[in-house]
């Protein structure tokens, strides 16, 4: 099983907030009912699980919102 997850884009430096979003999960049943998560409850979760974690790596700034 893997679960992909990225930053989330509107969290700054210091801010208490979950930093991480969940986008997919493949090879799997698992129902996900928060949209944000710190990453500590994502590896207890990935660890209950036997599953890999994905941190997919952010989009450069300039790219958002162009298409191709």
């Amino acid at each position: 099983m893997k679960i992909y997850v990225r930053e989330r884009t509107k969290v700054g430096e210091g801010v208490r907030q979950p930093r991480y979003i969940v986008l997919a999960v493949t090879g799997g049943d698992l129902k996900v009912y928060a949209h944000h998560w710190r990453k500590t409850e994502l590896e207890q979760i990935a660890s209950d699980l036997g599953a890999e974690l994905v941190y997919l790596s952010p989009m450069p700034e300039d790219e958002h919102g162009t298409k191709k």
